[in-house]
Protein backbone atom coordinates (compact mmCIF):
# COMPACT_ATOMS: atom_id res chain seq x y z
CA UNK A 1 0.00 0.00 0.00
CA UNK A 2 2.87 2.37 0.76
CA UNK A 3 4.36 1.80 -2.71
CA UNK A 4 0.96 2.51 -4.23
CA UNK A 5 0.64 5.66 -2.11
CA UNK A 6 4.01 6.89 -3.38
CA UNK A 7 2.72 7.02 -6.95
CA UNK A 8 -0.84 8.07 -6.17
CA UNK A 9 -1.38 11.41 -7.94
CA UNK A 10 -5.15 11.48 -7.48
CA UNK A 11 -5.08 14.62 -5.33
CA UNK A 12 -2.70 16.57 -7.60
CA UNK A 13 -5.43 17.94 -9.86
CA UNK A 14 -8.14 18.54 -7.24
CA UNK A 15 -9.46 22.04 -8.21
CA UNK A 16 -9.95 23.35 -4.66
CA UNK A 17 -6.33 22.52 -3.76
CA UNK A 18 -4.81 24.40 -6.70
CA UNK A 19 -2.91 27.62 -6.00
CA UNK A 20 -1.12 30.00 -8.38
CA UNK A 21 2.54 29.14 -8.88
CA UNK A 22 5.56 30.94 -10.29
CA UNK A 23 6.25 30.61 -14.03
CA UNK A 24 9.34 28.60 -14.96
CA UNK A 25 11.35 30.39 -17.65
CA UNK A 26 14.12 28.84 -19.72
CA UNK A 27 16.57 31.22 -21.41
CA UNK A 28 17.91 29.94 -24.74
CA UNK A 29 19.83 31.34 -27.68
CA UNK A 30 23.12 31.50 -29.56
CA UNK A 31 26.37 31.52 -27.61
CA UNK A 32 27.42 34.99 -26.37
CA UNK A 33 24.05 36.59 -27.16
CA UNK A 34 23.62 37.57 -23.52
CA UNK A 35 21.71 34.76 -21.77
CA UNK A 36 23.79 34.72 -18.61
CA UNK A 37 24.27 38.49 -18.65
CA UNK A 38 20.50 38.87 -18.57
CA UNK A 39 20.19 36.53 -15.59
CA UNK A 40 23.12 38.31 -13.96
CA UNK A 41 21.31 41.63 -14.38
CA UNK A 42 18.02 40.20 -13.12
CA UNK A 43 19.60 38.65 -10.03
CA UNK A 44 22.10 41.45 -9.47
CA UNK A 45 24.73 38.80 -8.81
CA UNK A 46 27.82 38.30 -10.87
CA UNK A 47 27.44 34.77 -12.20
CA UNK A 48 29.64 35.28 -15.27
CA UNK A 49 32.83 35.97 -13.34
CA UNK A 50 32.58 32.55 -11.74
CA UNK A 51 32.26 30.74 -15.06
CA UNK A 52 35.19 29.63 -17.18
CA UNK A 53 35.53 32.12 -20.01
CA UNK A 54 32.13 33.58 -19.21
CA UNK A 55 30.37 30.52 -20.67
CA UNK A 56 27.78 28.68 -18.57
CA UNK A 57 29.11 25.27 -17.58
CA UNK A 58 26.04 23.79 -15.90
CA UNK A 59 22.30 24.29 -15.50
CA UNK A 60 21.62 26.97 -12.95
CA UNK A 61 18.16 27.74 -11.62
CA UNK A 62 17.33 31.05 -10.01
CA UNK A 63 14.33 32.86 -8.56
CA UNK A 64 13.70 36.59 -8.80
CA UNK A 65 10.89 38.83 -7.58
CA UNK A 66 9.04 41.37 -9.72
CA UNK A 67 6.24 43.46 -8.21
CA UNK A 68 5.82 40.95 -5.41
CA UNK A 69 5.64 37.99 -7.80
CA UNK A 70 8.29 35.30 -8.09
CA UNK A 71 9.70 34.12 -11.44
CA UNK A 72 11.90 31.04 -11.74
CA UNK A 73 14.65 31.09 -14.39
CA UNK A 74 16.60 28.14 -15.78
CA UNK A 75 19.85 28.91 -17.57
CA UNK A 76 20.84 26.13 -19.98
CA UNK A 77 24.36 25.45 -21.28
CA UNK A 78 22.87 24.07 -24.50
CA UNK A 79 19.71 22.58 -25.87
CA UNK A 80 20.63 18.94 -25.29
CA UNK A 81 19.86 19.07 -21.55
CA UNK A 82 16.62 20.97 -22.19
CA UNK A 83 15.46 18.43 -24.78
CA UNK A 84 16.77 15.38 -22.94
CA UNK A 85 14.33 16.10 -20.14
CA UNK A 86 11.57 16.58 -22.68
CA UNK A 87 12.46 13.19 -24.20
CA UNK A 88 12.02 11.62 -20.77
CA UNK A 89 8.54 13.11 -20.56
CA UNK A 90 9.50 15.93 -18.19
CA UNK A 91 7.98 19.29 -18.96
CA UNK A 92 10.37 21.57 -17.09
CA UNK A 93 9.49 24.97 -18.46
CA UNK A 94 6.45 27.18 -19.07
CA UNK A 95 7.95 29.91 -21.28
CA UNK A 96 11.12 30.13 -23.36
CA UNK A 97 12.99 33.43 -23.61
CA UNK A 98 14.87 33.44 -26.90
CA UNK A 99 17.90 35.74 -26.77
CA UNK A 100 18.96 37.28 -30.09
CA UNK A 101 21.79 39.82 -30.31
CA UNK A 102 20.80 42.90 -32.33
CA UNK A 103 24.26 43.12 -33.91
CA UNK A 104 24.54 39.41 -34.73
CA UNK A 105 21.00 38.49 -35.70
CA UNK A 106 19.47 35.04 -35.97
CA UNK A 107 22.28 32.47 -35.97
CA UNK A 108 22.26 28.66 -36.52
CA UNK A 109 22.06 28.03 -32.77
CA UNK A 110 19.15 30.49 -32.53
CA UNK A 111 17.20 28.47 -35.11
CA UNK A 112 18.10 25.33 -33.17
CA UNK A 113 16.73 26.92 -29.99
CA UNK A 114 13.47 27.79 -31.80
CA UNK A 115 13.12 24.17 -32.92
CA UNK A 116 13.69 22.87 -29.39
CA UNK A 117 11.16 25.30 -27.91
CA UNK A 118 8.58 24.35 -30.52
CA UNK A 119 9.20 20.66 -29.82
CA UNK A 120 8.42 21.33 -26.15
CA UNK A 121 5.24 23.20 -27.22
CA UNK A 122 5.86 26.21 -25.00
CA UNK A 123 5.33 29.94 -25.75
CA UNK A 124 8.37 31.86 -27.01
CA UNK A 125 9.13 35.44 -25.93
CA UNK A 126 11.96 37.02 -27.93
CA UNK A 127 14.48 39.33 -26.26
CA UNK A 128 16.49 41.32 -28.82
CA UNK A 129 19.62 42.14 -26.84
CA UNK A 130 22.49 44.58 -27.34
CA UNK A 131 20.32 47.26 -29.01
CA UNK A 132 22.75 49.87 -27.65
CA UNK A 133 25.57 48.65 -29.91
CA UNK A 134 26.58 50.84 -32.86
CA UNK A 135 26.00 48.07 -35.39
CA UNK A 136 22.65 46.97 -33.92
CA UNK A 137 20.04 46.34 -36.62
CA UNK A 138 16.67 45.60 -34.98
CA UNK A 139 14.58 45.66 -38.22
CA UNK A 140 16.89 43.02 -39.73
CA UNK A 141 16.42 40.80 -36.66
CA UNK A 142 12.63 41.30 -36.86
CA UNK A 143 12.69 40.17 -40.50
CA UNK A 144 14.80 37.12 -39.62
CA UNK A 145 12.35 36.20 -36.85
CA UNK A 146 9.43 36.48 -39.27
CA UNK A 147 11.28 34.18 -41.69
CA UNK A 148 11.37 31.60 -38.90
CA UNK A 149 7.61 31.86 -38.20
CA UNK A 150 8.06 34.17 -35.21
CA UNK A 151 6.32 37.26 -36.57
CA UNK A 152 6.61 40.12 -34.04
CA UNK A 153 3.47 41.78 -32.67
CA UNK A 154 4.68 45.08 -34.15
CA UNK A 155 4.48 43.41 -37.58
CA UNK A 156 0.97 42.06 -36.99
CA UNK A 157 2.10 38.70 -35.60
CA UNK A 158 1.67 37.04 -32.22
CA UNK A 159 5.28 36.87 -30.99
CA UNK A 160 6.11 39.18 -28.08
CA UNK A 161 9.43 40.91 -28.82
CA UNK A 162 11.25 42.99 -26.20
CA UNK A 163 14.16 45.26 -27.16
CA UNK A 164 16.79 45.46 -24.46
CA UNK A 165 20.41 45.87 -23.43
CA UNK A 166 21.17 43.37 -20.66
CA UNK A 167 24.55 44.92 -19.89
CA UNK A 168 23.05 48.26 -18.88
CA UNK A 169 19.68 46.91 -17.73
CA UNK A 170 17.68 48.72 -20.44
CA UNK A 171 14.41 46.89 -21.16
CA UNK A 172 14.91 44.19 -18.47
CA UNK A 173 11.88 45.38 -16.45
CA UNK A 174 9.79 45.36 -19.63
CA UNK A 175 10.82 41.75 -20.28
CA UNK A 176 9.84 40.70 -16.75
CA UNK A 177 6.45 42.41 -17.15
CA UNK A 178 5.82 40.61 -20.44
CA UNK A 179 6.74 37.28 -18.85
CA UNK A 180 4.27 37.97 -16.02
CA UNK A 181 1.53 38.71 -18.57
CA UNK A 182 2.19 35.51 -20.55
CA UNK A 183 2.24 33.43 -17.36
CA UNK A 184 -1.04 34.99 -16.18
CA UNK A 185 -2.67 34.06 -19.48
CA UNK A 186 -1.44 30.50 -18.93
CA UNK A 187 -3.10 30.42 -15.47
CA UNK A 188 -0.29 28.38 -13.94
CA UNK A 189 -1.34 26.51 -10.82
CA UNK A 190 -0.18 23.58 -8.69
CA UNK A 191 -1.20 21.78 -5.52
CA UNK A 192 1.31 22.78 -2.81
CA UNK A 193 -0.09 20.32 -0.25
CA UNK A 194 1.05 16.78 0.24
CA UNK A 195 4.32 15.04 -0.63
CA UNK A 196 6.55 16.73 -3.16
CA UNK A 197 7.45 15.55 -6.62
CA UNK A 198 9.44 17.15 -9.40
CA UNK A 199 12.45 16.88 -11.70
CA UNK A 200 16.20 16.58 -11.15
CA UNK A 201 17.80 19.40 -13.18
CA UNK A 202 21.38 18.39 -12.49
CA UNK A 203 23.36 16.36 -9.97
CA UNK A 204 26.98 15.83 -9.03
CA UNK A 205 29.16 14.27 -6.37
CA UNK A 206 30.54 16.93 -4.06
CA UNK A 207 33.67 15.86 -2.15
CA UNK A 208 32.59 17.55 1.07
CA UNK A 209 28.80 17.15 0.87
CA UNK A 210 28.31 13.86 -0.99
CA UNK A 211 25.68 13.53 -3.75
CA UNK A 212 24.05 16.91 -4.45
CA UNK A 213 21.00 17.20 -6.71
CA UNK A 214 19.49 20.44 -8.00
CA UNK A 215 15.77 19.76 -8.25
CA UNK A 216 12.75 21.73 -9.40
CA UNK A 217 9.63 21.08 -7.31
CA UNK A 218 6.58 20.49 -9.51
CA UNK A 219 3.84 19.74 -6.98
CA UNK A 220 3.63 19.47 -3.21
CA UNK A 221 6.16 20.85 -0.74
CA UNK A 222 9.60 19.30 -0.15
CA UNK A 223 10.75 19.56 3.47
CA UNK A 224 13.93 18.87 5.41
CA UNK A 225 13.64 15.36 6.88
CA UNK A 226 11.45 14.02 4.06
CA UNK A 227 12.32 10.53 2.79
CA UNK A 228 12.98 10.88 -0.94
CA UNK A 229 13.55 8.73 -4.02
CA UNK A 230 15.11 10.14 -7.22
CA UNK A 231 15.70 7.65 -10.02
CA UNK A 232 17.74 4.86 -8.45
CA UNK A 233 18.90 7.08 -5.57
CA UNK A 234 17.15 7.45 -2.23
CA UNK A 235 17.70 9.07 1.14
CA UNK A 236 16.41 11.50 3.71
CA UNK A 237 16.60 15.23 2.97
CA UNK A 238 19.44 16.41 5.16
CA UNK A 239 19.45 20.00 3.91
CA UNK A 240 17.75 22.22 1.33
CA UNK A 241 19.77 25.09 -0.16
CA UNK A 242 18.12 27.77 -2.30
CA UNK A 243 19.59 29.64 -5.28
CA UNK A 244 21.11 32.27 -2.99
CA UNK A 245 23.05 29.63 -1.05
CA UNK A 246 20.80 29.87 2.01
CA UNK A 247 19.54 26.86 3.91
CA UNK A 248 15.75 26.67 3.90
CA UNK A 249 13.29 24.31 5.59
CA UNK A 250 10.88 23.71 2.72
CA UNK A 251 10.40 24.32 -1.01
CA UNK A 252 7.03 24.60 -2.78
CA UNK A 253 5.99 24.35 -6.46
CA UNK A 254 8.25 26.04 -9.08
CA UNK A 255 11.07 26.33 -6.53
CA UNK A 256 14.59 25.24 -7.52
CA UNK A 257 16.60 23.86 -4.61
CA UNK A 258 19.71 21.79 -3.93
CA UNK A 259 19.05 18.57 -2.02
CA UNK A 260 21.61 16.90 0.26
CA UNK A 261 21.24 13.45 1.77
CA UNK A 262 20.85 11.13 -1.24
CA UNK A 263 22.52 7.71 -1.37
CA UNK A 264 23.83 8.21 -4.93
CA UNK A 265 23.92 10.72 -7.77
CA UNK A 266 20.63 10.63 -9.75
CA UNK A 267 20.47 11.40 -13.46
CA UNK A 268 19.44 14.75 -14.95
CA UNK A 269 15.82 14.44 -15.97
CA UNK A 270 15.01 11.80 -13.34
CA UNK A 271 11.77 12.28 -11.44
CA UNK A 272 11.99 12.69 -7.68
CA UNK A 273 9.25 12.00 -5.14
CA UNK A 274 8.96 12.35 -1.41
CA UNK A 275 8.12 8.92 0.06
CA UNK A 276 5.93 7.93 3.04
CA UNK A 277 9.02 6.57 4.83
CA UNK A 278 12.65 5.65 4.26
CA UNK A 279 11.87 1.96 3.83
CA UNK A 280 9.55 2.68 0.88
CA UNK A 281 12.09 5.06 -0.71
CA UNK A 282 14.83 2.45 -0.37
CA UNK A 283 12.64 -0.35 -1.77
CA UNK A 284 11.69 1.68 -4.87
CA UNK A 285 15.27 2.87 -5.50
CA UNK A 286 16.79 -0.60 -5.08
CA UNK A 287 14.23 -2.21 -7.41
CA UNK A 288 15.02 0.45 -10.02
CA UNK A 289 18.76 -0.11 -9.58
CA UNK A 290 18.25 -3.84 -10.06
CA UNK A 291 16.18 -3.25 -13.20
CA UNK A 292 18.78 -0.88 -14.68
CA UNK A 293 21.52 -3.44 -13.95
CA UNK A 294 19.53 -6.24 -15.61
CA UNK A 295 18.83 -4.13 -18.68
CA UNK A 296 22.50 -3.24 -18.99
CA UNK A 297 23.54 -6.87 -18.71
CA UNK A 298 21.05 -7.85 -21.41
CA UNK A 299 22.09 -4.95 -23.59
CA UNK A 300 18.55 -3.55 -23.56
CA UNK A 301 19.41 -0.34 -21.76
CA UNK A 302 18.80 1.95 -24.69
CA UNK A 303 15.37 3.49 -24.87
CA UNK A 304 13.77 3.06 -28.28
CA UNK A 305 12.23 6.48 -28.74
CA UNK A 306 13.02 7.09 -32.39
CA UNK A 307 10.53 6.22 -35.11
CA UNK A 308 11.73 4.59 -38.30
CA UNK A 309 10.14 5.54 -41.59
CA UNK A 310 8.61 2.08 -41.94
CA UNK A 311 6.95 2.24 -38.51
CA UNK A 312 4.88 5.38 -39.09
CA UNK A 313 1.96 3.41 -40.57
CA UNK A 314 0.77 2.47 -37.07
CA UNK A 315 -0.48 6.07 -36.68
CA UNK A 316 -2.90 5.57 -39.54
CA UNK A 317 -4.07 2.24 -38.16
CA UNK A 318 -5.00 4.16 -35.02
CA UNK A 319 -7.12 6.45 -37.20
CA UNK A 320 -4.74 9.39 -37.00
CA UNK A 321 -3.25 11.61 -39.65
CA UNK A 322 0.24 10.15 -40.00
CA UNK A 323 2.98 12.67 -39.35
CA UNK A 324 6.52 11.99 -40.48
CA UNK A 325 8.71 14.10 -38.19
CA UNK A 326 11.99 14.92 -39.92
CA UNK A 327 15.13 16.81 -39.04
CA UNK A 328 17.12 17.84 -42.11
CA UNK A 329 20.81 18.73 -42.09
CA UNK A 330 22.46 19.63 -45.39
CA UNK A 331 25.77 20.90 -46.69
CA UNK A 332 24.48 24.17 -48.19
CA UNK A 333 21.27 26.22 -48.15
CA UNK A 334 20.44 25.27 -51.74
CA UNK A 335 20.42 21.57 -50.86
CA UNK A 336 18.37 22.26 -47.72
CA UNK A 337 15.64 24.07 -49.67
CA UNK A 338 15.62 21.48 -52.47
CA UNK A 339 15.16 18.60 -50.01
CA UNK A 340 12.46 20.49 -48.07
CA UNK A 341 10.45 21.39 -51.17
CA UNK A 342 10.72 17.86 -52.57
CA UNK A 343 9.37 16.39 -49.33
CA UNK A 344 6.52 18.89 -49.20
CA UNK A 345 5.40 17.78 -52.68
CA UNK A 346 5.06 14.21 -51.41
CA UNK A 347 2.49 15.12 -48.76
CA UNK A 348 -1.07 13.76 -48.91
CA UNK A 349 -4.22 14.39 -46.87
CA UNK A 350 -3.46 11.38 -44.68
CA UNK A 351 0.28 11.97 -44.39
CA UNK A 352 2.21 15.11 -43.72
CA UNK A 353 5.86 15.87 -43.16
CA UNK A 354 6.61 17.95 -40.07
CA UNK A 355 9.98 19.70 -40.25
CA UNK A 356 11.12 19.70 -36.63
CA UNK A 357 14.42 21.36 -37.50
CA UNK A 358 16.25 22.33 -40.71
CA UNK A 359 19.77 23.65 -40.79
CA UNK A 360 23.07 23.73 -42.67
CA UNK A 361 25.95 21.85 -41.03
CA UNK A 362 27.01 18.51 -39.63
CA UNK A 363 24.71 16.23 -37.63
CA UNK A 364 25.31 17.01 -33.96
CA UNK A 365 24.45 15.55 -30.56
CA UNK A 366 21.84 18.32 -30.19
CA UNK A 367 20.14 17.00 -33.32
CA UNK A 368 20.02 13.51 -31.80
CA UNK A 369 18.51 14.86 -28.56
CA UNK A 370 15.85 16.75 -30.51
CA UNK A 371 15.10 13.70 -32.70
CA UNK A 372 14.72 11.52 -29.59
CA UNK A 373 12.34 14.03 -27.98
CA UNK A 374 10.15 14.39 -31.07
CA UNK A 375 10.30 10.87 -32.56
CA UNK A 376 11.92 12.29 -35.68
CA UNK A 377 13.93 10.69 -38.46
CA UNK A 378 17.22 12.50 -39.07
CA UNK A 379 18.08 13.08 -42.73
CA UNK A 380 21.58 14.15 -43.69
CA UNK A 381 22.31 15.40 -47.22
CA UNK A 382 26.00 15.53 -48.07
CA UNK A 383 26.77 15.56 -44.34
CA UNK A 384 27.64 12.66 -42.05
CA UNK A 385 27.64 12.09 -38.28
CA UNK A 386 30.88 11.29 -36.48
CA UNK A 387 31.35 8.18 -34.33
CA UNK A 388 30.27 9.92 -31.11
CA UNK A 389 27.03 11.12 -32.71
CA UNK A 390 26.35 7.69 -34.23
CA UNK A 391 26.84 6.01 -30.85
CA UNK A 392 24.43 8.48 -29.22
CA UNK A 393 21.89 7.90 -32.00
CA UNK A 394 22.10 4.16 -31.41
CA UNK A 395 21.71 4.61 -27.66
CA UNK A 396 18.66 6.84 -28.13
CA UNK A 397 17.12 4.70 -30.88
CA UNK A 398 17.26 7.55 -33.43
CA UNK A 399 17.29 6.69 -37.12
CA UNK A 400 19.84 8.58 -39.25
CA UNK A 401 19.60 8.39 -43.04
CA UNK A 402 22.37 9.99 -45.07
CA UNK A 403 22.26 10.69 -48.80
CA UNK A 404 24.47 12.17 -51.48
CA UNK A 405 21.94 11.97 -54.34
CA UNK A 406 18.68 13.85 -53.90
CA UNK A 407 16.72 11.44 -56.09
CA UNK A 408 17.61 8.53 -53.83
CA UNK A 409 16.50 10.50 -50.79
CA UNK A 410 13.16 11.41 -52.40
CA UNK A 411 12.66 7.84 -53.58
CA UNK A 412 13.15 6.45 -50.07
CA UNK A 413 10.84 8.96 -48.42
CA UNK A 414 8.24 8.48 -51.18
CA UNK A 415 8.26 4.72 -50.61
CA UNK A 416 7.84 5.26 -46.87
CA UNK A 417 5.00 7.69 -47.43
CA UNK A 418 3.23 5.31 -49.80
CA UNK A 419 3.54 2.67 -47.13
CA UNK A 420 2.08 5.14 -44.67
CA UNK A 421 -0.93 6.06 -46.80
CA UNK A 422 -4.25 4.65 -45.65
CA UNK A 423 -5.09 1.95 -48.22
CA UNK A 424 -7.81 2.84 -50.68
CA UNK A 425 -10.28 0.08 -51.56
CA UNK A 426 -12.71 -0.48 -54.36
CA UNK A 427 -15.70 -2.82 -54.08
CA UNK A 428 -15.73 -5.60 -56.65
CA UNK A 429 -18.98 -7.58 -57.02
CA UNK A 430 -18.05 -11.27 -57.18
CA UNK A 431 -21.48 -12.86 -57.53
CA UNK A 432 -25.25 -12.38 -57.57
CA UNK A 433 -27.93 -14.84 -56.56
CA UNK A 434 -31.74 -14.61 -56.64
CA UNK A 435 -33.89 -16.05 -53.86
CA UNK A 436 -36.37 -18.51 -55.39
CA UNK A 437 -37.69 -20.20 -52.24
CA UNK A 438 -37.35 -19.83 -48.47
CA UNK A 439 -37.04 -22.86 -46.16
CA UNK A 440 -37.06 -23.05 -42.37
CA UNK A 441 -34.55 -25.12 -40.41
CA UNK A 442 -34.74 -25.67 -36.64
CA UNK A 443 -30.94 -25.37 -36.39
CA UNK A 444 -30.06 -22.38 -38.60
CA UNK A 445 -33.43 -20.66 -39.12
CA UNK A 446 -34.29 -19.26 -42.56
CA UNK A 447 -32.51 -20.79 -45.56
CA UNK A 448 -32.66 -19.16 -48.99
CA UNK A 449 -32.98 -21.46 -51.98
CA UNK A 450 -31.18 -19.50 -54.71
CA UNK A 451 -29.94 -19.64 -58.23
CA UNK A 452 -26.61 -17.96 -58.99
CA UNK A 453 -27.23 -15.42 -61.76
CA UNK A 454 -23.68 -14.10 -62.24
CA UNK A 455 -20.18 -14.77 -60.94
CA UNK A 456 -19.40 -17.03 -57.99
CA UNK A 457 -21.02 -17.17 -54.55
CA UNK A 458 -18.40 -18.12 -51.93
CA UNK A 459 -18.91 -19.16 -48.30
CA UNK A 460 -17.73 -16.40 -45.95
CA UNK A 461 -18.13 -13.69 -48.59
CA UNK A 462 -19.26 -10.18 -47.68
CA UNK A 463 -22.93 -9.81 -48.63
CA UNK A 464 -25.36 -7.04 -49.53
CA UNK A 465 -29.01 -8.06 -49.34
CA UNK A 466 -31.19 -6.11 -51.76
CA UNK A 467 -34.95 -5.84 -51.95
CA UNK A 468 -36.45 -3.77 -54.73
CA UNK A 469 -33.00 -2.33 -55.41
CA UNK A 470 -32.54 -1.14 -51.80
CA UNK A 471 -29.87 -2.48 -49.46
CA UNK A 472 -31.69 -3.76 -46.40
CA UNK A 473 -28.85 -5.72 -44.77
CA UNK A 474 -25.09 -6.26 -45.00
CA UNK A 475 -23.16 -9.13 -43.50
CA UNK A 476 -21.62 -12.47 -44.48
CA UNK A 477 -22.68 -15.89 -45.76
CA UNK A 478 -22.78 -18.31 -42.85
CA UNK A 479 -23.35 -21.60 -44.69
CA UNK A 480 -23.50 -22.64 -48.34
CA UNK A 481 -24.90 -25.95 -49.68
CA UNK A 482 -25.47 -27.80 -52.93
CA UNK A 483 -28.33 -30.19 -52.16
CA UNK A 484 -27.20 -31.76 -48.85
CA UNK A 485 -23.47 -31.12 -49.22
CA UNK A 486 -21.54 -28.20 -47.70
CA UNK A 487 -19.57 -26.48 -50.45
CA UNK A 488 -17.03 -23.65 -50.57
CA UNK A 489 -18.44 -21.98 -53.69
CA UNK A 490 -21.25 -22.18 -56.25
CA UNK A 491 -20.85 -20.89 -59.78
CA UNK A 492 -23.14 -19.10 -62.21
CA UNK A 493 -26.22 -21.09 -63.39
CA UNK A 494 -26.23 -23.50 -60.43
CA UNK A 495 -28.69 -23.71 -57.55
CA UNK A 496 -27.73 -23.52 -53.89
CA UNK A 497 -29.06 -23.09 -50.41
CA UNK A 498 -27.52 -20.48 -48.11
CA UNK A 499 -28.07 -18.96 -44.70
CA UNK A 500 -26.89 -15.54 -43.57
CA UNK A 501 -25.02 -14.73 -40.38
CA UNK A 502 -27.80 -12.88 -38.52
CA UNK A 503 -30.58 -12.14 -41.01
CA UNK A 504 -33.86 -14.07 -41.20
CA UNK A 505 -36.23 -11.80 -43.15
CA UNK A 506 -35.85 -13.63 -46.49
CA UNK A 507 -38.39 -13.27 -49.27
CA UNK A 508 -38.79 -14.69 -52.78
CA UNK A 509 -37.31 -12.32 -55.38
CA UNK A 510 -34.68 -10.83 -53.04
CA UNK A 511 -31.18 -10.43 -54.45
CA UNK A 512 -28.02 -11.49 -52.65
CA UNK A 513 -24.90 -9.71 -53.90
CA UNK A 514 -21.46 -10.84 -52.78
CA UNK A 515 -18.44 -8.56 -52.99
CA UNK A 516 -14.88 -8.09 -51.87
CA UNK A 517 -12.70 -5.08 -51.16
CA UNK A 518 -9.57 -4.84 -53.27
CA UNK A 519 -6.76 -2.47 -52.29
CA UNK A 520 -5.79 0.06 -54.91
CA UNK A 521 -2.18 1.02 -55.51
CA UNK A 522 -1.51 4.60 -54.30
CA UNK A 523 0.60 7.13 -56.16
Amino acid sequence: MELQALFDDSDDDTPELQQPRSPIITVMGHVDHGKTTLLDRIRSANVVSGEAGGITQHIGAYQVEKDGKTITFIDTPGHAAFTKMRARGAQVTDIVVLMVAADDGVMPQTIEAISHARAAEVPIVVAINKIDKDNADVPRVMAQLAENQLTPEAWGGETIVVEMAAQSGLGVDDLLEQLSVVSEVGELTANPTGRAKGIVLEAQLDIGRGPVATVLVDKGTLKVGDPIVAGAAWGKVRALINDKGQQIKEAGPSTPVQVLGLSAVPGAGDEFRAAPNEKTARTVAESREQRYRTLNQRGDARVQRGVKLEDIFTQIQAGEVATLNVIIKADVHGSLEAVTESLRKLERDEVRAAFVHRAVGAITENDIALAAATNATLIGFNVRPDRKVRDLAEAEGVEIRTYEIIYKLIEDIEKAMKGMLAPEFEEVVTGEAEVREVFKSPKVGAIAGCVVRTGVITRGSKVRFLRDGTIIWKGAIQSLRRFKDDVREVREGFECGLSLSDFQDLKQGDLIETYELRELARD
